[in-house]
């Protein structure tokens, strides 16, 4: 192992990790609006759409971390995002005009969900294990977010979507 390997420590895996996950909620940010166009369900379009305001927040407050941290706001490309990401648009595209699109990209965005969710939750232990306690309390800001977002999904998916898909 080189040295300068040896020489990272839970500041710089929090800063590489910070990193990604600021890249993620920027290709998200991206993906929301076609998901919603895409979308069949007004209900699902409408959770899209909301969560897509949720995530300019989660952005911001991410930049507010980046400055408290006083390092420049700078995301890092990110293979598992993307692959999730690329994941939902196939399914826009193979199901596209089919009753089990909105099933589909109701399981690719929990996947993002569930994604975020462990992201957000180990940043949170690790900014509580380094004592930055605002920084704490942004992530859990958008980890209580993330969770309601994955739990309004499911709801979604239980109600109706799945129901549409199977009839």
């Amino acid at each position: 192992m080189a040295a300068k390997e040896k020489d990272k420590d839970l500041n710089d895996l929090f800063l590489d990790t910070l990193k990604d996950v600021y890249y993620a909620e920027k290709q998200i940010l991206r993906a929301l609006p076609k998901m919603a166009k895409a979308a069949h369900s007004d209900k699902l379009r409408a959770a899209f759409e909301k969560h897509h305001g949720e995530t300019e927040d989660q952005v911001g407050r991410l930049e507010q971390i980046f400055e408290m941290i006083d390092k420049p706001a700078r995301g890092k490309t990110c293979d598992a995002i993307q692959g999730l990401l690329d994941e939902g648009k196939e399914i826009m595209e193979e199901y596209k005009g089919s009753e089990a699109l909105d099933a589909g990209m109701l399981a690719a965005a929990q996947a993002v969900e569930h994604y975020e969710i462990s992201r957000y939750g180990t940043l949170k232990q690790w900014a509580q294990q380094l004592g930055m306690n605002d920084t704490v309390r942004l992530l859990d800001e958008t980890l209580q977010e993330e969770k309601k977002t994955d739990e309004a999904l499911t709801s979604l998916a239980e109600a109706s979507v799945n129901l549409a898909a199977a009839a």
